[in-house]
């Protein structure tokens, strides 16, 4: 089948990082609805790792809206209808999703669900968000962008009479859904059971699958899908992407002093110390290798990518971990390397994302040539510039 939802202007909100974002769920969108027609042999598998991906993004969409109508202090009528359609997406999707084995035409019902839903929430709330986002920006308090909004919406009929016909094609499929589940209940209990026992195996499996065993946190394969994903997304929104290298100062001779199973306390700590320092969960930290961590940071700028490093190197100095064999000092500390940009594609069509780590190792290198226990930045041109002394 070929793709159902087409980007286009007519979807933009005016808002760079939110319609960043609509446009990655219209990918997921077209990407579960092949899969849903497809022939492959193993489509249930394949069909169970998009929708979760499907329902995690979405829900990580939703927050950060949320978080930009907090921000941008929007009137809490719009806040409130607003977070009850993402409410009642995120039920309606896991619903039809755990009837998916008694409810033979699902495709055609969740393609239908996807496309009514898709118009209501860009056409209709959210281009409503932008609105009164620019007027707060404009000077309006919240109550009067609020009502700038009532009134925009009582003159402009077309619209209006657009987005009511597919909130009732909405509404009907979501009671078309209610009402197919509570038929089914019982049969659906047992199905959604066993689904849920198996999504949890799968989820179980595929974090273990991204997970260092040791650290508790992303291992390396992670790291390179989720730095791939996060240039992609970086270019097309023209943001900056950061990007920070760890090393452990001297962790060689940590192991020969104190032996090995020591080593791997000290790298759970370090590691727990450099996670404690990021707020957002697009912010993602990883294992590189042996005693290095990496530290991937979306829409961060130099300046920000910077600070946050230098307060890892302060948080694993706080741990004051003994280290007895270290020319850096008596404790346990690391250097860090900084890199911040857009990522531009390469002419083989690679993301960037070799240019960002091969930027942030040179710094890394500069911050252990510079005497270790701090970071550097990367500077254009090749060179790369101390942003903090030794502690």
């Amino acid at each position: 089948m070929d793709t159902s939802f087409i980007w286009d202007d007519g979807f933009v909100t005016g808002l760079d990082v939110v319609d960043a974002q609509h446009h990655a769920l219209v990918d997921l969108f077209n990407e579960l609805n092949q899969a849903l027609f497809s022939p492959a042999g193993d489509r249930q598998a394949l069909l169970a790792d998009i929708y979760a991906r499907l329902l995690a993004y979405a829900e990580y969409h939703f927050r950060e809206e949320e978080q930009l109508m907090a921000q941008s202090g929007l009137d809490a009528r719009h806040v409130q209808a607003h977070c009850r359609l993402h409410q009642q997406f995120v039920q309606q999707i896991r619903v039809m999703w755990a009837r998916r084995g008694t409810q033979a035409d699902l495709g055609a019902m969740l393609v239908d669900f996807l496309t009514a839903w898709l118009g209501l929430h860009i056409l209709g709330i959210d281009r409503s968000m932008a609105r009164q986002i620019a007027s707060r920006r404009q000077g309006l308090d919240a109550a009067e962008a609020f009502e700038r909004e009532r009134q925009r919406a009582r003159h402009d009929d077309g619209m209006q009479t657009l987005l009511k016909m597919i909130n009732r094609l909405y509404s009907a499929l979501s009671v078309q859904n209610t009402q197919l589940a509570s038929a089914n209940q019982d049969l659906e209990e047992r199905v959604t059971q066993r689904t849920r026992e198996l999504e949890l195996a799968n989820e179980r499996l595929r974090l273990l699958s991204r997970t260092d065993a040791l650290l508790d946190i992303a291992n390396r394969a992670h790291f390179n899908e989720w730095l791939e994903q996060a240039c992609t997304l970086a270019r097309r929104t023209q943001r900056p992407l950061g990007l920070v290298m760890i090393d452990v100062d001297c962790f060689k001779r940590y192991n020969d002093r104190y032996g090995h199973q020591q080593g791997d306390t000290c790298l759970q700590a370090v590691a727990r110390a450099v996670a404690g320092c990021l707020r957002r969960d697009a912010d993602l930290v990883a294992r590189y290798g042996g005693e290095e961590l990496v530290v991937v940071l979306p829409d961060t700028g130099m300046a920000g990518a910077t600070a946050l490093a230098q307060r890892m190197v302060q948080a694993v100095q706080a741990l004051a971990l003994p280290h007895a064999d270290s020319p850096v000092g008596p404790c346990v500390t690391i250097s860090a390397g900084v890199c911040s940009q857009v990522p531009h594609a390469g002419a083989d069509g690679a993301s960037g994302s070799a240019a960002l780590i091969a930027h942030a190792d040179a710094a890394l290198y500069q911050a252990k040539h510079q005497g270790r226990n701090r970071c550097v930045a990367h500077a254009e041109g090749g060179d790369a510039a101390g942003m903090l002394s030794k502690i």
